[in-house]
This record gives structure tokens, sequence and C-alpha cells, in this order.
């Protein structure tokens, strides 16, 4: 006898016989797609997850504080952190520049950077009284900080910007590096500090020398740090090379600005036997158009006017130099500017002259200048130059004070020089005594 078969559901309705096919399998491209596309939606999710959470969190504020006035309040730390404090670091003066590296640090005069606590308010010192010594930290701070025109910031903004060595290399900046302001004066100074590593290496090429204030030492309000105005520091190779500040008459010219050793510049006047910066200055004074056409047209008129204006600040002396002409004296300054002329034993400031007088002693001027070696340098000033032996000065001036020009002359008035002329008789009388 046939067994009968079980009807468990499993078999097809036969009235629809297309269901007796196997269901097909999706495909493995199918399912990659279909993952993917779940990935892309949860990662949109996350993706918008914070921008949902700041909306939700702006809208709830804005209702709290509609119905009910109620928001949450910064906490006072925050407060005073936000806040501008009245209170700051500053350094006195401004640093001497250029900066090397492994050079001591100081200041415009030459003297040690001193660090004061103020009262912005005022601009005065602080009135604080410390209840104990208040220590402070020296460190590097990124020349980008602060932004152009930004006069308050952050503690946290500042440690964020201060500049530690590179890899490999020695603390960046050396000396002390860390100070106390005693209670009893709110200032300091720092009597050495060296860089140890040049600026290049940092995006914005230059650096900042900062203050402030180590928290453990202090609970109060908040004090702003101090910094310098930004600067490069070069390596100490190239001090050889440095311009002065001011230059001196004996300096080389190259250490003029925008002359470099042994530059285009520098050679051409190497050429015409401008070696220093006296030598410069006098050509300068006698023939400005011949200087400005002996460097040529690469040097720009703005180049032109800083290298002039760094001359310019040069320290001349008190020596007098002078020019035996035939028919009068000169006396000239180091670089070849008239300081007064010599005349039938009497001395003659340059406003004392006409036009045509004026005129003839320029070309006097020139010679001198063209013939510098015969120049006498004069250490006594003006007032015993004219006093020359073997000179016979009334028989030269009839020359020079012809009958044209006698009218307009002033009768010798000797001015300004009387006292310098009666000094000069008493040096010569001392120095007969002690012969």
């Amino acid at each position: 006898m046939a067994a009968k078969r079980i009807h468990d559901g499993s078999e097809e309705d036969p009235k629809h016989p297309d269901q007796k096919r196997l269901r097909r399998l999706p495909s493995f491209a199918t399912v990659i797609k279909e993952v993917m596309m779940a990935k892309n939606i949860q990662n949109l999710f996350m993706a918008m997850e914070p921008l949902l959470r700041t909306v939700v969190q702006e809208e709830l504020e804005r209702i709290l504080v509609q119905r009910t006035g109620f928001i949450q309040r910064p906490s006072q730390a925050q407060i005073q952190e936000i806040e501008a404090s009245s209170l700051q670091l500053i350094f006195q003066k401004q640093l001497s520049l250029p900066i090397y590296t492994g050079k001591k640090i100081e200041t415009v005069d030459g003297t040690p950077l001193q660090v004061l606590l103020i009262d912005r308010k005022n601009g005065l010192q602080s009135p604080l009284t410390l209840s104990s010594p208040l220590k402070l930290e020296v460190v590097v701070i990124d020349g980008c900080f602060p932004a152009e025109g930004q006069e308050n910031w952050t503690g946290l903004e500042f440690d964020k910007h201060i500049v530690k060595e590179r890899n490999g290399k020695r603390p960046l900046i050396i000396g002390e590096t860390n100070l106390t302001m005693k209670d009893n004066c709110c200032c300091c100074s720092i009597f050495e500090l060296i860089i140890t590593d040049n600026s290049s290496w940092i995006k914005s090429r230059h650096f900042r020398i900062g203050v402030r204030v180590i928290a453990s030492s202090y609970e109060g309000p908040r004090i702003m740090e101090a910094m310098t105005d930004r600067f490069m520091v070069k390596d100490h190779r190239g001090e050889s090379y440095k311009k002065h500040y001011p230059p001196s008459l004996t300096d080389e010219v190259w250490r003029l600005e925008k002359i470099g050793k042994d530059g285009t510049f520098h050679k051409r006047l190497a050429a015409e036997s401008i070696y220093t910066v006296q030598d410069f200055l006098k050509l300068l004074s006698v023939d400005p158009n011949r200087l400005r056409k002996m460097l040529g047209t690469g040097m720009s008129d703005r180049v032109w006017e800083v290298t002039v204006s760094h001359a310019r600040t040069c320290t001349l002396g008190q020596n007098t130099y002078l020019y035996r002409g035939s028919q009068l004296n000169l006396l000239l300054s180091p670089i070849c500017e008239l300081k007064g002329i010599v005349a039938q034993n009497s001395t003659l400031s340059p406003q004392q002259l006409n036009k045509s007088q004026r005129d003839f002693v320029q070309q006097m001027v020139r010679e001198a200048y063209e013939h510098w070696d015969m120049v006498e340098e004069n250490f006594d000033g003006f007032g015993s130059v004219h006093l020359v032996e073997n000179m016979n000065m009334a028989e030269q001036s009839q020359q020079w004070y012809s009958e044209p020009l006698q009218n307009t002359l002033p009768q010798f008035e000797i001015g300004d020089f009387d006292e310098i002329e009666e000094e000069a008789q008493n040096t010569l009388q001392r120095g007969y005594q002690n012969e």
C-alpha cells in the first residue's frame, strides 16, 4: 500500500504554476549596492548630527529666553579670561635690531630689557600690591600673533603661539628665562637673553619675545602677557655683513643701507674711489648729482633716499679742516661742507657772502674736494686757523675783496666767531708760555 503524501504547505498551489519556480537569489552586485547605500546614509546621519544638535540647542535656548528669561551663564573664570584685563606686562623699550643667533639681546640704547606691570586704564605702573613675588617666564612667540589691530587675547591664545625649538636643536631661548617680580616693585630686568636659532623656518619668518605669568605663583585678576614687536633672527654668520646704526665716517661704504658688500653699487662706488662713508658724504655734499649718476638707474629713487637718509645719520664729530686757497682759506667739516671763510685775519660765515662770493667759494670747495689730500685737519676748532704764519692775508684779500664787492661785504663783523677767536688766542699764548 503506497504511503500517503503529507501536504506541509511547501508545495506550491497547483492553481498558480508560476510559483513552482524557485525564487532567484539576489546577485552579488546588488548586495554590494545595498550595503554601500546603507553606509552612505549612515555617514550622512553622522555628518549631520553635530549640525542638528547645534540647531536644536539654539532653538531650545531661544525658547527658554523667550519663555523664562533663563540662559546659562559662563563661569567667573571664563568671564575673566574673555574680558579685557586692565593689568598687563610690557617691555619698557624696543629691541635693538638686527638680532643674530647667539648674541645677547638688548634695547635700542644698549641697556638690558625691562618688564613692567602697568594698569592699561592710565598707562601707569600698576597700583596692585602683590601678596607674594610674581613668577614670570620668558618665551618665544610666533610673529604672526597677535593679528594686526588685535589688542586683547586670552591666555590660551598666547600659549598656542609659543614657539619651541626644532627637533634635535638646543632650547630656542636661553639665559634669564625665569624672572621674579618683587612685591614692592612692579618691574624686573633681563640682563642676558639669547635666541639660538634663526626665524626663517616658521611660516611668518618672524619671532616675538613674550613674558607670561606662571599661573601657580599668582591668584587674582588676569595679567595680560608682554610682547615685543616682531623681528627676524638672522644667523650669526651674517653679522659681519650687518649695517651700522648710526654709521661712522670710517665705516666701509657697504655698511650703508641698500649697498651690499661686493654688490653692484659697492663696486661702482669703489671704481670712483668711494670707499668709506666719509667719501660718500663728501661727494653727496659737493656734487649729489654726480653721486646719483654714479650709482646708475639700477638704484631707484626710493632706494636712493633710504641710502642717503642712513648716511646722514652719521656722527661727524667736532673736527674741522683747513683748505689753503690762492686767495683765501676755507674751513670745512669732515664731509666737505663749508663752515667758514678766513680772509684778512678774520673769519666770515657763509651767510655773510653775497651771491657772487658764494659762487666763488663754492668753486673753491670743489677744489678742496678734488685735492682732499692737501686739506689740513684742525683739532682746535675754527679760531686758530686764520692765525697762519708766513701768510700775507692783507695782500691776498685785495684780490678777493675787489672794489665792486666791498660795498656789499660787512666790515669783517665776526659775530659768532668772536668767542672762538679769543679762545684760540689764549691757547696760543699758553703755548708760548710753555716754550
